[in-house]
């Protein structure tokens, strides 16, 4: 019984390690970036989205703001509260939902990930999400032209943890809370993913996203959103 026990350890160390060499050096890199462009290029990113206010094409707007949702590096958390912080600038609900959409899907950090994946993913993942806070624009302003779409009344700007007057105690600040964010949810990803390896056949995997596309992808769609949560 402690023989099989032992092996299976053995297995499943095997496995993490093999995960945690493939997928670590773009975590670390993934938090160095969203770390840096957090301390030195949210707020200017962030101030390019409050110029646009109310002026300008509302297409272009759409466009514009998807592109900066995808290089926001805030989550899913912080990004509803800046967006609220638009919202009372006056900034257009389809350029909002554009922002928060891009935004939520993806970051600096997550595109860093992604290239861990290869080349043709990390290009499907950047478009495909930049394309989803378009879509997200057209259906608002499709649909919302002449009401009031987003109601951010009870929600404050977050407030603002970049703030040591030393700029490189700064960074290190906020790697550290990067780390803290995410290192946790790191592990047990890679232990969850050697778990999948060694006792979920490869047949079953196959039998349920292989067998037909469509079903593999609505599947798949249906796993990943409560992962994501």
């Amino acid at each position: 019984m402690f023989d099989v026990i032992e092996r299976e350890f053995i297995y499943l160390g095997y496995y993490f390690l093999v995960q945690f060499r493939q997928i670590f050096l773009y975590w670390v890199i993934g938090m160095v970036i969203g770390s840096i462009i957090s301390v030195f290029f949210k707020d200017k990113i962030h101030n390019l989205m409050r110029t646009m206010k109310g002026n300008g094409s509302s297409i272009i707007g759409i466009i514009f703001a998807s592109a900066l949702g995808v290089a926001s590096p805030l989550c899913m958390y912080g990004t509803i509260p800046i967006a609220a912080s638009f919202s009372k600038g006056g900034i257009r609900d389809e350029w909002l939902a554009s922002f928060m959409m891009s935004s939520i899907l993806l970051n600096p950090q997550l595109i860093v990930y992604s290239a861990a994946l290869g080349f043709k993913v990390l290009m499907i993942r950047i478009v495909t999400c930049f394309l989803c806070g378009v879509v997200a624009g057209l259906v608002i302003k499709s649909f919302f032209k002449e009401k009031k779409f987003f109601r951010f009344e009870n929600f404050n700007e977050p407030r603002n943890k970049d703030t040591d007057p030393n700029i490189f105690i700064r960074l290190l600040k906020n790697l550290f809370r990067n780390f803290k964010a995410t290192g946790l949810y790191f592990l047990i990803g890679v232990i969850l993913s050697a778990i999948f390896q060694r006792y979920v056949p490869q047949e079953a995997v196959t039998f349920v996203f292989g067998g037909n596309e469509a079903w593999g992808v609505l599947m798949a769609s249906t796993v990943g959103v409560p992962l994501y949560v």
